[in-house]
């Protein structure tokens, strides 16, 4: 069934989108749909996890990575200058947006930085994360009642 393009591309998108209480996050470039522009697979391994993003368009020293309380924020910015004139001419119409996206991910209070490596190749950011250890739970001890 066809709906008028008030409904975006899903009628259900907004619907059923968990608002994201608390978290600032400045969304110039696409906004309440970032998370649908930063195309994410997460797999998980053994020993870590592996997030790929797709970024097509941006560079490398365009993309940012922040670890702060558990949360991985990966931000990506392009072409915030808004000086309308350039050397290739005065900008007529422009249908390549320029502007900022970010999105984040709880990876957990134990991950430090020096643990998170991450990798930009083709326009595809590939970011490992190890899992946490989980803590050893020691065996059974027994506390002496006196009396």
């Amino acid at each position: 069934m066809l709906y008028p393009s008030i409904f975006g591309e899903n009628l259900f998108d907004d619907f059923f989108r968990f608002p994201d209480f608390g978290r600032d996050v400045e969304k110039k470039l696409y906004g309440k749909h970032a998370a649908q522009v930063m195309k994410t697979d997460v797999h998980e391994h053994d020993d870590h996890y592996e997030i790929v993003i797709d970024l097509p368009g941006f560079k490398k020293d365009q993309i940012n990575l922040e670890l702060q309380d558990g949360y991985l924020t990966v931000s990506a910015a392009k072409g915030l200058d808004k000086d309308e004139t350039t050397k290739e001419g005065k900008m007529i119409r422009q249908e390549r947006y320029a502007g900022a996206m970010q999105r984040s991910f709880y990876v957990g209070d134990a991950v430090k930085e020096a643990d998170v490596t991450a990798k930009f190749e083709d326009g595809v950011l590939h970011i490992t994360v190890p899992k946490a250890e989980p803590k050893k739970v020691e065996g059974h001890k027994y506390i002496a009642i006196e009396g």
